[in-house]
Parts: C-alpha cells; structure tokens; sequence
C-alpha cells in the first residue's frame, strides 16, 4: 500500500478491486466523495497513480496492488486493513476481464483452457477469495455491504462476450444469492450490478461493427458510462437499500428487463 493514511476508525472503509480506472475508478471516485476511507486494488501499476490524483484532491483513499486470485495476498491484504482499521464495511468487487481476439470473442471451440480459467480466476474466484476474507470483519461489527459487478452477459446470451465471461458472470449472480442468505442474519447485504454496454478499456477493444449494431438495441439510445454503474453501487451500499439483499440490479438502458 502506498502513502496510507492515519488510523481513522470512525471512517467506513470501502475496498474496490479493479480500481486503477473505468468502472473501478469511477466507484472508488463516488465513495471517497461521500465520506468514506477507499482502497483501490488493482494489479495494474496505474491503480497507484489512480490513488495519488485522488489524494491531491483531498479523498481519503489508498492503493493495494495486489493478484486477487491469490489466496496469500488476499488474506495478507484483508488482514492489514483489519489490523490498521479495526473494520471493513464496504467490498466491491468490481475487477473482471473480457478477453477478445481482433476485437471480437473466440467460439467456445476455440477457447484454450488457460484463458477459460484466467477468466473465471479473475472474475468469480477473486471475487470469492475476497467475500470470504471480509465477511469476518463485517460479521464482528454486525454491518456490511458487498456489491459484485456481473454482467448482462451472465443475465442472457451475448454475441460480444465469450462463453467463459457470461459463466464467471452467470456464477457470480448465484454466488451471491447464496452468500446473501448466509450472512443476512449479521445485517450484511450482498447483491450484484449487472452493466450492459460501458464505454470503458473494456469495450474500447470491441470490434467497431459489433458495438455499432449494439447500440441500434438500447432503447436508451447511447451506451452507459461509469457513472451510471457508480451511482448504483452507492445506493446498494447505503442504509437506504438496507433491505435489499440476493438481488441483480440490471443497469443497460432498457437493453435487458428480466
């Protein structure tokens, strides 16, 4: 962690993953703004120039560059921000991938087992790895909030996602469903987002042609930006949504209404 601040402990503590830009960075941009004391994790070097513009600002936030598929350093992370803390309120677990091959994703048959399983690592074990780290400190203060990012694409098929995405997404959604029955005793909530189209890194490697077809399909008009998913991250983590639990918040422009 870089240039972390004092212990606060009447400050809620909020870790983001996938924070060094697009979606991740935009949520830990909301939270810090609200109050709250932000860790950006992220394995990407960015995710501590990320925390610095933020910290000129005045935010409260960190950087923790750390792989989330590691068991070690997740338990290694979680249990310094308990140490230094005392309490983690708030996890999103925002980090994912979308692998695409000239743009566009690879047919199942086409699919190497190493990237299958890069896939579901990033974007349904990290998320695991992390719920289970957190739960503790959350359950010792009886309060807390996970948010995981799925997907539309783990909500219906996809002709933009690979098989591998919409399964780490589809997991993810049912992952949650279950965590949330388990938990919801110690007044923790757990429930998803599920983005359509973000104008993100991510869909910037999309294949022109597809995207342009895309958007003939949202009845919104326009593809959603970071702050849209934002916005509703931070109401899932308010007292507002406290009865709100299990449960997949579709944000797509009307694309997706199940």
């Amino acid at each position: 962690m870089n240039n972390a601040p004092e212990k606060q402990v009447g400050a809620p503590v909020v870790v983001v993953t996938g924070a060094a830009r697009g979606i991740g960075l935009e949520i830990a941009t909301r939270f810090a703004a609200a109050g709250k004391h932000v860790v950006l994790v992220d394995i990407l070097d960015a995710v501590r120039d990320s925390a610095q513009a933020l910290q000129r600002s005045g935010a409260s936030v960190e950087a923790a560059q750390a792989d989330i598929t590691d068991e070690a350093a997740v338990q290694a992370l979680v249990q310094e921000l308990r140490s230094r803390y005392g309490r983690i309120d708030i996890l999103v677990n925002n980090a994912g991938i979308s692998p695409k091959h000239n743009g566009l994703k690879l047919p199942t048959e086409q699919t190497s087992l190493k990237e299958w399983k890069a896939v579901l690592d990033i974007n349904l074990t990290g998320a695991f790895l992390l719920c289970r780290a957190v739960i503790p400190a959350m359950r010792e203060r009886r309060w807390g909030r996970i948010i995981n990012m799925a997907s539309q694409a783990g909500r219906t098929g996809s002709g933009a996602a690979g098989a591998h995405y919409s399964a780490s997404k589809a997991g993810l959604i049912g992952f949650a469903r279950t965590l949330a029955i388990e938990v919801a005793g110690d007044n923790i909530t757990v429930n998803c987002i599920a983005p359509g189209m973000v104008e993100t890194a991510l869909t910037a490697v999309q294949d022109e042609n597809m995207k342009r077809n895309y958007i003939t399909r949202i009845p919104m008009g326009r593809y959603g930006m970071p702050g849209d998913i934002a916005g509703t991250a931070l109401f899932l983590a308010s007292d507002d949504a406290s009865f709100i639990t299990g449960a997949t918040i579709d944000v797509n422009g009307g694309t997706f209404t199940g």
